[in-house]
């Protein structure tokens, strides 16, 4: 199967750190969006979208690149870093409404947070994503992509 993880990790990298441990076990192609506007996503089997929340959505580029790159009728699913840990998949409707998608499973998980009043306590979900948080996700990846 061939997959990749399209992905924004731009406040401390805990969507990063979650996408490689992914990688890492299953030698998935990981795209960061803020570095690539553009892929050919044809030839995948499966797709990701990864992102931390901000005000409860996706990375703009995130949802760029799903609404520009994703192909008709494809597998996805996606990930999700924030410091409420909550399905915010919601967000990414706009952007892979229209493309007959398939969503196969969703992964959120605690990430650090010191987005703005939350800095002045030193943030929020310190230490997340952890390594129980990156075992959970790989869990999930393998139990996505048996299917």
């Amino acid at each position: 199967m061939k997959c990749c993880i399209a992905y924004a990790s731009t406040h401390h990298g805990n969507t990063r750190k979650v996408v490689e441990a992914i990688a890492k076990e299953f030698g998935v192609e990981l795209v960061d969006v803020t570095q690539t506007r553009e892929k050919d996503l044809h030839d995948y089997d499966l797709i990701g979208f990864a992102s931390g929340i901000y005000a409860t959505q996706f990375h703009q580029q995130v949802k760029n690149f799903a609404q520009v790159n994703l192909p008709q009728n494809k597998k996805i699913f996606y990930i999700m870093t924030s410091a409420m840990n909550r399905d915010f998949s919601k967000s990414m409707e706009d952007a892979v409404g229209s493309k007959n998608a398939t969503v196969v499973g969703k992964f959120s998980c605690s990430g650090y947070n010191t987005f703005g009043p939350f800095k002045l306590i030193g943030g929020t979900s310190k230490g997340h994503p952890d390594e129980t948080d990156l075992q959970n996700a790989v869990e999930f990846f393998r139990g996505i992509s048996a299917e």
